[in-house]
């Protein structure tokens, strides 16, 4: 499958063939490292990432595979760039266009990666917008395809604000791949009514299905998947938190949660997760509302269904794979 010179920026672009190459590719480089072997096949190409919102996972994941596979990297963070400062968008994605064979972007809306994608000539890789996360979408897949063997009709369940990147995300790669999505939330927090739409119509082409409910023991009876994030996205203020703690509370993913699932159902969340207090924030929510788990308990997050790091890990073999994929 040739998918050199194609940009990265959301999962609505590819097929369901296409991700499922991605999947595999991944899988394939990931073996390829487990067992030694060298794969650094992109030796002399240079990739620039420019971090508008900082990050563990997406830096790391990036910065050793594109070592892995003999690429140079440059690294942007907030302040290391003029990119919609005193610099446009356009004018930026021609510079560095000029300069390199592959850029990423992790920052807030996107259409300022769709920007880049249009004018740098280059490929382009969404390391995060606040409507999509495509990069963590390859890599939840393959944890999936790892821990249950197949994807095709698994139930996978959402729970939490199913509203922005994280939900929207995983709603158009469930739809895509055949997969029984479930958003298991707060009907304010339901998402987009378009994006479901357009979901609904491609499952039905797939053999899946989208599901929006507001019940805990119906949503996530019999499911395969558990999955959760942050109730409060990166750059939302703090004011939010009181709302967001009242209206999500009744959809943390507990115990109780975990039996309603099948007895093979895994947890996965994309981090970092709120699930004690040894983070500043835990910290600050726990004295604000006197709460000490969030949207995971400690004994989910910390369980044998647990596969969070099997799915952080697999970041950076997804990453590689995309980068891999759109350069070779």
């Amino acid at each position: 499958m040739n998918l050199k010179g194609r940009s990265f920026l959301k999962l609505k672009d590819f097929t369901p063939e296409e991700i499922t190459y991605f999947i595999t590719l991944a899988g394939e480089l990931k073996s390829k490292k487990k067992q030694g072997i060298a794969h650094d096949d992109l030796k002399g190409k240079n990739i620039v990432l420019i971090f508008e919102k900082t990050s563990t996972r997406t830096r790391c994941s990036f910065e050793v595979a594109a070592h892995d596979l003999g690429m140079h990297v440059t690294y942007l963070d907030p302040a290391g760039s003029q990119i919609g400062k005193k610099e446009s968008i356009k004018d930026t994605a021609r510079v560095l266009g000029r300069m390199y064979d592959g850029i990423e972007y992790r920052g807030f809306g996107q259409e300022i990666v769709e920007e880049l994608a249009e004018y740098a000539g280059i490929p382009v890789w969404n390391g995060l917008t606040n409507e999509f996360h495509p990069t963590q979408m390859i890599a939840d897949m393959l944890t999936i395809q790892e821990k249950l063997g197949h994807l095709q009709g698994v139930k996978f369940v959402y729970m939490g604000d199913a509203r922005y990147n994280m939900g929207n995300s995983l709603m158009v790669t469930c739809a895509k791949l055949g997969m029984d999505y479930v958003a298991c939330t707060n009907k304010d927090y339901f998402p987009d009514p378009d994006l479901t739409a357009y979901c609904k119509k491609v499952a039905e082409e797939t053999g899946g299905s989208v599901t929006l409910t507001e019940n805990v023991e119906e949503g996530t009876k019999d499911a395969d998947v558990i999955y959760t994030d942050v109730w409060v996205s990166m750059g939302e203020p703090e004011e939010v938190w009181a709302d967001r703690i009242r209206d999500l509370t009744p959809y943390q993913v507990n115990e109780k949660v975990m039996n309603y699932a099948k007895d093979t159902a895994i947890f996965m969340h994309c981090l970092p997760a709120f699930h004690d207090l040894e983070t500043g924030i835990g910290r600050q929510i726990h004295e604000k509302f006197g709460l000490t788990e969030m949207e995971v308990t400690n004994d989910v997050f910390e369980s044998d269904q647990s596969v969070v790091f099997d799915e952080a890990e697999n970041r950076m073999h997804s990453i590689k794979a995309i980068m891999y994929a759109t350069l070779k």
